[in-house]
Formats: structure tokens, sequence, C-alpha cells
């Protein structure tokens, strides 16, 4: 075990994140934010909070990180894992339905979001697991 992972409670490897999609002229778009870090393509998502449940989290990530709200499914659609803090994570995702998107959100100055067609989101996500659930949007679409 790494001295990163050591000092990460094991809760911290649980995370929830959101699929944000809209429907135009009957085509998806996902809208898709670039990482703190690196500047890649990722899905809102975040550690679930103790006291809080999966969707609850995976909403607030969605405003604090792309500045979107809107209907979340109310089950996830899959799962993904990516390593981080010298573990894996496993990260629930749902859909989020896009109905809101603000001009200014607590990550703005951090982060870009970008609408793309469904085939252009999975291209550039790079997670193999994540890119599959993206290309299944359409098969899950609620609301």
């Amino acid at each position: 075990m790494s001295d990163e992972m050591r000092s990460k409670p094991s809760w911290f490897y649980q995370q929830s994140g959101v699929i944000p999609y809209r429907i135009i002229n009957d085509h998806f778009e996902i809208l898709l934010i670039t990482s703190r870090r690196r500047g890649r393509w990722i899905i809102p998502k975040g550690i679930i909070d103790p006291g809080t449940t999966a969707a609850q989290s995976a909403a607030k990530e969605a405003y604090e990180e792309a500045g979107i709200h809107g209907d979340i499914s109310s089950s996830p659609i899959g799962t993904y894992r990516y390593h981080k803090w010298g573990g894996e994570c496993t990260v629930e995702v749902f859909l989020l339905k896009v109905h809101t998107e603000l001009e200014t959100w607590p990550e703005a100055s951090v982060r870009q979001r970008r609408w793309m067609t469904i085939t252009d989101a999975a291209h550039v996500i790079e997670e193999p697991q994540l890119q599959e659930l993206i290309l299944a949007v359409p098969e899950w679409k609620f609301a």
C-alpha cells in the first residue's frame, strides 16, 4: 500500500458522478468538463460524503464542477474504475438530464465545460468503462 493511499480513508475510493445529457433535434449531447490538473475531459464526479447518497453526491458535484442542475436518474446506470491516490476508485454513474446551465459556478475558474456528440464524448474520455457507459446513454435515457 502506498503512503498516499494510507493517508486517505477507504470511503474516498467510493465515488459517484453523472453523465449530463440533453436532446437537441432528436440527437443526444453529452456535457464533459476538464479535470483540474491535467485538463483532460471527464464527467463531474467526486467522493460520496458520509451521510449522503450516491445520487445526492453526484448532483452536488454536477453543480460544483459543471454549474448544471437537472433531473438525476434514481439508480446508477453502471460503474467504472480509475486510479487515484495510489489506489483504485469505483464511480457509480447516474444520468443527469440537464435543465439549467449556470453562467457562474464554484469551479468555473478552474474547469471548462463543453457539449459534445455521444461519439465525440466517448472518443475523448480515457477510461474504457466510462466510454461504454457514454455510448449506451440513448438506451438508458429517462424523463
